[in-house]
């Protein structure tokens, strides 16, 4: 990466450092649902999304908002989904997202059906899938490594290996000494990489691409630690200790890279106060416009179940009516 990519990954990661603490406080405010942050995993999704090409697409999980913001996805949008409003994820035009999968690993399958649609098709694109190291031990992570194998499908797999799969370590998953060795059971390439290292992460996912697009997927397991709960009804402090949790702290991308470009000589804390000024600014924009998005209409539930709504159905709206004249 050269100077200009390097601060262009610092302001996404720090937007989305910045978005996350903002979700957490607002969903403790009772404005959100409940919420899984991604402190920690900025670097991973936001490397991966800039070695990316504008056809290439991206199968995330519940945890993916860096990327979502790396994609330019409006972060209204985003707040919006999280408050339980699905219409939060009605992907616009011209960005290649699906929607956010919640059941642990549902959304490996579907990245590489997708993969696998491109490569009939004689296209040269690639999908990446992010995982969490919980959806390892789940049998759509082996199925999908098998089929994505024998089909050779263009499919990067990048395993945000945070530690814990809510509560459980890593040590009480697999026997594996890496989850990036799993790829040679099934004939795929397997990578291991420091996730805290937007660089490195760059580097990987774009030797990755090529690898893929020659008919060889690939597992990348990125190292990195959640830094925060594993969502908000979680009390993590209950299955790790405070030390443990601030030890990771010191490994943290917002340390190591503030530093690194604080000290080749283009970065410094004027920059960064006129950096943070500036995003804060975008993110409270971001809130305005979502909190004046018009409630969805509670009678939808009733008219878009079916074509045609059903007897059993006409009869509970018309209830719903009498009790709730103004929904």
């Amino acid at each position: 990466m050269d100077k200009q990519e390097i601060l262009h990954a610092y302001e996404l990661m720090v937007l989305s450092r910045l978005f996350d603490s903002k979700m957490l406080a607002l969903q403790r405010q009772g404005r959100l649902g409940t919420f899984a942050s991604s402190q920690g995993h900025e670097a991973i999704q936001v490397g991966s999304v800039m070695a990316l090409k504008k056809d290439d697409w991206v199968a995330p999980y519940f945890r993916q908002w860096p990327a979502f913001i790396a994609l330019g996805y409006p972060m209204e949008m985003l707040l919006q989904y999280n408050s339980g409003d699905e219409r939060g994820m009605l992907i616009p035009k011209g960005i290649n997202v699906l929607p956010v999968n919640i059941p642990v690993s549902s959304q490996i399958p579907h990245a590489v059906g997708l993969a696998w649609g491109f490569k009939k098709k004689g296209q040269k694109k690639v999908v990446v899938c992010f995982l969490g190291d919980g959806a390892t031990s789940k049998g759509d992570f082996h199925e999908a490594l098998n089929f994505a194998g024998v089909f050779k499908v263009p499919v990067i797999l990048i395993c945000e290996n945070n530690q814990y799969a809510i509560s459980v370590p890593l040590k009480r998953q697999t026997a594996s000494k890496t989850i990036a060795q799993k790829a040679d059971a099934y004939g795929i390439e397997g990578m291991r990489i420091d996730g805290n290292n937007v660089e490195e992460i760059y580097e990987a996912v774009i030797k990755a691409r090529e690898i893929a697009l020659q008919g060889k997927p690939v597992l990348i397991e990125a190292v990195t630690y959640r830094l925060s709960d594993h969502t908000t009804a979680d009390d993590a402090s209950r299955y790790r200790s405070k030390s443990e949790v601030e030890e990771a702290r010191k490994k943290d991308w917002r340390i190591i890279l503030k530093n690194k470009i604080i000290n080749e000589g283009f970065w410094n804390e004027s920059k960064e106060k006129q950096l943070i000024k500036k995003l804060e600014l975008l993110i409270e924009k971001a809130v305005k416009k979502f909190e004046s998005i018009k409630p969805v209409d509670p009678m939808d539930i009733f008219n878009y179940t079916f074509n045609e709504m059903t007897y059993q159905l006409k009869r509970q709206s018309e209830t719903f009516k009498r009790f709730y004249p103004n929904g």
